[in-house]
């Protein structure tokens, strides 16, 4: 199938497609500020510009588009038939982008969560963000564990106890 548009009207139809601020993103905003999360948009300090922070919980969303972002077996993500080889460059480009940023992130410490678009569907997106609760709950409680510190024994060293006498142990 052929485009039917002209070059003019396809220039005007992909300059009003915007990175921020896009309906699935609107979605998860929308989902996760009724629930009692708080968050801040586009953190230009954090690898990747995330879509959504959450600096509490040290966690990421990228909310991606599955056409821009190449979601694999995904029907939203088809490649257009007219310059094939332009649209194949592209997504891929974004794809390594994409998997490069999600490392740095995680070097960093910071948990990656990645919503697609097709997941946000009305059946699916009570679904989907659960799973994402559920994620930030997880990360939460791993970042606040109590991790005990092990007694000492007797190959490393004697320490007083406070029930011993003051008179074993030197000033």
């Amino acid at each position: 199938m052929t485009d039917t548009m002209t070059p003019d009207q396809r220039h005007i139809c992909m300059s009003h497609i915007h990175s921020r601020d896009t309906k699935p993103e609107l979605k998860v905003r929308k989902w996760l500020w009724s629930h009692g999360y708080r968050y801040r948009l586009n953190v230009k300090s954090v690898p990747g510009r995330p879509d959504i922070v959450m600096r509490p919980y040290r966690t990421a969303i990228f909310v991606n588009g599955c056409f821009w972002h190449g979601h694999e077996d995904c029907r939203k993500a088809r490649i257009p038939k007219s310059n094939i080889d332009f649209w194949e460059a592209k997504i891929d480009r974004n794809r390594r982008r994409d998997q490069e940023n999600y490392r740095l992130l995680q070097e960093n410490g910071w948990q990656v969560i990645v919503i697609w678009e097709c997941q946000l569907t009305p059946t699916l997106i009570d679904h989907t963000m659960r799973e994402v609760e559920l994620l930030l709950n997880e990360n939460m409680l791993s970042l606040y564990r109590h991790k005990p510190i092990p007694y000492s024994t007797e190959e490393e060293g004697h320490l007083p106890m406070a029930a011993e006498d003051g008179n074993d142990w030197k000033r």
